[in-house]
């Protein structure tokens, strides 16, 4: 009987998105470089700004997730990625606590469209209707929301502790972060 080649190990399942943020931790996330090479045959990427698939896909292992929730397509989003991932990250700051989305929490809504909106607007100064989701009373972390199983805080989380993070993950371990990242730096 010959020898049957070893079955391939399932590649982890892995999505980034980001909410209410600056993008930052997702910059952070390419500062890894070529050392992404040395996990990347282990994962896909099946969702995230990195990649163009419109819809959050079921049966995702991994998100990480960037940013507050802050409006209702916030909340929605978030709602469904907890539905279909695993396991999700906390990714940054802005999501471990809201960080600066959350600076906007003690000034009413309507005077942030109108401070935003008609005060600052150069040309045809009026509150957008269309096209714009409406916002939460106030930005909030994504714990407050949905289970987090791993919050990686950082404003943005070094490289370094990202790529240990995501190392850690597709080895089927929560990583244990400490002293790797700490809240604003």
């Amino acid at each position: 009987m010959e020898p049957q080649p070893e079955p391939s190990k399932k590649k982890v399942r892995i999505a980034t998105t980001w909410l209410d943020g600056c993008s930052g931790c997702h910059m952070s996330f390419l500062d890894i470089d070529q050392k992404i090479a040395d996990v990347a045959p282990m994962f896909d990427l099946v969702y995230g700004p990195l990649v163009d698939f419109k819809e959050f896909p079921e049966g995702v292992d991994v998100t990480l997730v960037e940013g507050a929730v802050s409006s209702e397509d916030d909340e929605k989003k978030i709602r469904l990625i907890r539905n279909r991932s695993y396991l999700v990250v906390s990714f940054g700051d802005c999501a471990v606590t809201a960080n600066v989305p959350g600076m906007r929490n003690q000034f009413k809504i309507d005077d942030i469209l109108k401070r935003g909106y008609v005060e600052n607007a150069s040309h045809n100064p009026g509150s957008p209707h269309v096209g714009v989701p409406k916002l939460l009373k106030g930005a909030r972390p994504v714990h407050e929301f949905v289970n987090v199983d791993v919050f990686l805080p950082g404003c943005p989380p070094p490289s370094e502790a990202i790529l240990l993070a995501l190392s850690e993950l597709l080895e089927g371990r929560i990583p244990d972060l400490t002293g790797k990242t700490r809240f604003g730096a």
